[in-house]
């Protein structure tokens, strides 16, 4: 085992420990907060002895996907406001009574 994969072996058992000590303390919400970490944690550490660099040995480098032309849309065009009257001056008006 290398030394990555014995770091990565006790983060996950550091994790794993954690959750079940919250758990027992009735903590769940942290528990919640944990899975989708912990999930992408087992993940990764379940694909990475098989592939070491993002490879399988003896397969070169994954060819770049091929580039999708979008068509444009012309932009819509909008009329232009109609203008406003102009307006009277502050305090021109009488007051009603």
């Amino acid at each position: 085992m290398t030394n990555r994969q014995m770091m990565t072996v006790a983060v996950l058992a550091a994790v794993l420990v954690w959750s079940t000590v919250m758990t027992a303390m009735g903590q769940l919400a942290a528990v919640a907060a944990l899975l989708p970490s912990l999930g992408l944690l087992v993940q990764q550490i379940c694909a990475a002895p098989g592939t070491p660099g993002g490879t399988d040995p003896g397969q070169g480098p994954t060819p770049p996907a091929p580039t999708l032309s979008v068509p444009t849309l012309p932009a819509p065009t909008l009329p232009a406001p109609a203008p406003r009257p102009p307006a009277a001056p502050a305090g021109s008006e009488e007051p009603s009574r």
